[in-house]
C-alpha cells in the first residue's frame, strides 16, 4: 500500500507534485488563492486520489497511460482537449481523456477523487464477461446515461472509503474490487465491444471435459487473484467457451462458481476460527468479499445462518 499527502500554498510545488505522481503537467495562471491538498492511497496498479483545489487552475497535461476517473464533488471543470468545451460539475463522473492522448482544461475551486487503473484490466473484465479476447478500449468520456454515470459514482464511492482506505485493505479484495470497477466502467462507457459478435468454435469447444478442468483450476486457485481468462486458459479453450460449458452443463458461470467456492472457504474457516483473535470480515476479506452486507446477504442464503453466528459456534 502505497500512502502520500501533500499540501501547498505554492503553485511551482503543486505543479511539480502532480507532474510527479501523475504525468508531465504545465500550471496556467496565477491565481491569488493557490492551496492545494492531495492524498493518494494506491495498491499495485489501483490508485485513488483525493483532491482539493481552492482556486481556478488551468492545465495542459501529457498522456497518463491510465484509464483515469474523475469524480466530481465541488466546483467545476472544463475539458478544452483538441477544442472541446466540454464542463462537467459536482456529481458527474467521467474520464479525463483516453489513456495514450494528452489533454487540457482548466479546474475552478474543484474538490474530487481521481481513480486509475491500468486499460488491460478491461480486456480482462471482458474476457471474464465471455464477450471479448484482447484489448479493449473506451471510445467515449462521458457515460451511456445518467444511471450509468450514478453507478461509476458509487462504486468510486465503495472502493474509496470501504475498501482501499481500510487500515490494511488484502490483496483480493483490492482485485476484486478493482475488476468490479473496471466492469462497472466498461457497461458505463461507449467501448470498442459493442458490436463484438460470438464465434462459432466456441460453442464446439463446450464440453464437459472444459467445465470438469475448468471446475478443477477454481477449486485449486480460488485464494489466488483469477478471472476468466485464467480459467480459459486453464481449460485450454476461450472465455466465452469456458461460459458456454457452465451455462449448458452447469446452469451457472464460471464468476459465479468461483464465488461459491470462496463462501464455502469463508464458511469454513469462520467454523475453525478463534472468536477472541478473528473477526469476520477478516476471513470475509481473506476469500475477496469486501462488502460486509453483501457478504452476509450471501452466507445467509447458502448455510442459513449469519457468518457471526458460525464463528461463536467455532472452536
Amino acid at each position: 500500500m502505497e500512502r502520500l499527502s501533500f499540501d501547498s500554498s505554492s503553485l511551482d510545488a503543486t505543479e511539480e507534485f502532480l507532474s510527479r505522481a501523475y504525468t508531465p503537467m504545465r500550471i496556467g495562471g496565477r491565481p491569488q488563492e493557490t492551496g492545494a491538498r492531495i492524498e493518494r492511497r494506491a495498491v499495485g496498479d489501483l490508485v485513488v486520489d483525493k483532491l482539493d483545489f481552492d482556486y481556478t487552475m488551468a492545465y495542459d497535461a501529457g498522456s497518463l497511460g491510465k484509464v483515469c476517473l474523475i469524480t466530481l464533488h465541488r466546483g467545476t471543470m472544463a475539458d478544452t482537449t483538441d477544442g472541446r468545451d466540454a464542463v462537467y460539475g459536482p456529481g458527474d463522473t467521467f474520464l479525463v481523456a483516453p489513456p495514450d492522448r494528452p489533454y487540457t482544461g482548466e479546474l475552478r475551486a474543484a474538490r474530487y477523487t481521481i481513480t486509475m487503473f491500468d486499460p488491460a484490466l478491461l480486456g480482462q473484465v471482458a474476457a471474464n464477461g465471455g464477450r471479448h479476447e484482447g484489448p479493449v478500449a473506451l471510445t467515449g468520456l462521458h457515460a451511456k446515461d445518467p444511471a450509468a454515470n450514478r453507478r461509476l459514482g458509487s462504486t468510486v464511492a465503495f472502493l474509496r472509503d470501504h475498501v482501499i482506505d481500510a487500515p490494511d485493505p488484502g490483496g483480493l479484495v483490492v482485485a476484486t474490487a478493482a475488476r468490479h470497477l473496471a466492469a462497472v466502467a466498461l457497461s458505463a462507457f461507449p467501448n470498442s465491444l459493442d458490436d463484438d459478435t460470438p464465434h462459432p468454435a466456441d460453442s464446439r469447444d463446450a464440453g464437459t471435459r472444459t467445465l470438469r478442468r475448468a471446475i478443477d483450476f477454481i477449486e485449486e486457485n480460488a485464494h489466488r487473484d483469477i478471472g476468466l481468462a485464467d480459467i480459459a486458459a486453464a481449460a485450454f479453450v476461450t472465455p466465452r467457451a469456458v461460459q458456454y460449458a457452465f451455462s449448458r452443463h452447469a446452469r451457472s458461470t464460471p464468476l459465479a462458481h468461483l464465488r461459491r467456492v470462496r463462501l464455502a472457504r469463508a464458511h469454513r474457516d469462520l467454523a475453525a476460527a478463534d472468536r477472541r483473535t478473528t473477526g469476520v470480515m477478516d476471513v470475509a476479506a481473506r476469500w475477496g468479499f469486501a462488502h460486509p452486507g453483501r457478504f452476509a446477504a450471501a452466507y445467509r442464503e447458502v448455510y442459513g445462518t449469519t457468518p457471526s453466528a458460525t464463528l461463536r459456534k467455532g472452536p
